[in-house]
């Protein structure tokens, strides 16, 4: 049979209704590289791989030939704004203020679309940052073909401590709209389940904020309502992960049963075995702390490192050290949907081995966000394959131009 092709967006999509055989120069399983593999894709599923002689090719299998590249998993981006776009564009008090619910979402069309064209076949995006559940529903356009886009796990509205949350600098009888939604003591039972009632997959929740505009940030939950959070949450199938970057927001989320935690900015030895006894992943969003210094004048290559990036070295070099799972996440929204390739390049800067960085964006992420048929080139998984120039776990750059991606058995570039 052929191939179905057909226009979204001005891309050509083909819709195989056959079989493909992708024919790489190599092959990254999710864990490995191995030379001279081919995969073969049957609808959304992958139906083999490994050496060509190794299986036989059904006649009228149509091949792809991918030289000079390497396949691999699309990658799973672990901390992503869908609803927010650079704030050297527009700044976040603005965006939440001042840009509705439905330009966001509009944008938010060309966010997911650039930003599977880079690669990213799935993402978890951490909250609507005053969007309501936009996040939701462009979700669900995405699963009803209406636009294209990653797998989205999404937060909805994200949960704050009552008055630990901004915009701030109003007095107090001015209402403006807030970036999450407020929750004290017993109340967090009724947000939560309200939250994914509504729609959302997981709980975001912030176990530390600055209280008052410009201090430092301080914890905001306890430990009792961070637990609360969590048994409800996995009463009902879901968990719960947190924004934390001070040692005690990040002991109390660690304890209270989060799975990952959120910048970690603060982290120290101590805290970083503690997350790792307690198996509680770290995504250090990197590029987020990047972009925001550049934005704030920091001339990145010619002027010496500030304090907020030397702590982040210190701190991502602890998490290093003590084994901790890794989440590879870059906060992009702060930063250009479609450059999510930059935490990657981050991450091998700031120490990680290119191979690790590599899983952490595959099998290992799929294997924290529960995604059991995602994340390895495997037989029997869903066909999420995107190939690129050279062998990236050589040079991490390579992922900055990605040349072929296919989602669900579906090739959206080539």
């Amino acid at each position: 049979m052929k191939a179905v092709f057909t226009v979204l967006f001005g891309f050509i999509i083909s819709i195989s209704s056959s079989q493909t055989l992708l024919k790489p120069d190599r092959v990254f399983d999710g864990n490995y590289i191995y030379e001279g593999w081919v995969v073969l894709v049957k609808g959304n599923k992958i139906l083999e791989v490994g050496p060509s002689s190794s299986f036989k090719i059904p006649k009228g299998t149509k091949e792809v030939v991918l030289n000079g590249k390497t396949l691999m998993p699309g990658l799973i981006e672990g901390h992503s704004h869908v609803l927010l776009h650079p704030y050297n564009e527009t700044v976040w008090n603005d965006q939440v203020l001042k840009e509705s619910p439905v330009e966001r979402s509009i944008r938010a069309t060309n966010h997911v679309r650039n930003s599977l064209l880079a690669g990213v076949t799935t993402m978890r995006d951490l909250g609507a940052e005053g969007a309501g559940y936009s996040d939701v529903y462009i979700k669900k356009t995405i699963d009803e073909g209406i636009i294209i886009g990653p797998r989205l796990l999404v937060a909805g509205p994200a949960v704050v401590a009552t008055g630990a949350y901004g915009p701030k600098g109003f007095h107090d009888g001015v209402k403006v709209p807030l970036g999450a939604e407020e929750a004290s003591g017993n109340d967090v039972i009724k947000i939560v389940r309200r939250q994914l009632g509504n729609g959302a997959d997981f709980i975001k929740i912030y176990a530390d904020y600055r209280w008052k505009l410009g201090a430092v940030s301080q914890p905001t939950f306890t430990l009792d309502e961070i637990k609360l959070m969590v048994e409800v949450a996995e009463s009902a199938g879901s968990y719960v992960v947190a924004h934390a970057s001070t040692p005690e927001g990040m002991r109390r989320a660690i304890l209270g049963g989060v799975e990952t935690i959120e910048h970690g900015d603060g982290g120290t030895a101590e805290i970083f075995k503690l997350m790792k006894d307690n198996g509680v992943g770290f995504c250090a969003t990197i590029a987020a702390g990047d972009a925001i210094t550049q934005y704030n004048g920091w001339e990145k290559g010619k002027e010496p490192e500030p304090a907020r990036i030397q702590q982040k070295r210190k701190s991502f070099k602890l998490a290093l050290d003590s084994g901790v799972d890794i989440v590879f996440g870059g906060d992009v929204g702060v930063f250009t949907h479609g450059e999510n390739y930059r935490e990657l390049e981050l991450m091998v800067e700031y120490g990680m081995d290119p191979l690790k960085t590599l899983q952490s964006a595959t099998s290992l992420n799929a294997r924290i966000f529960h995604l059991e048929n995602l994340g390895n080139v495997k037989k029997g998984f869903l066909a999420d394959l995107i190939a690129v120039d050279g062998n990236p776990t050589k040079d991490i750059k390579a992922m900055q131009n990605v040349l072929f991606v296919m989602k669900d058995g579906v090739i959206y570039k080539n």
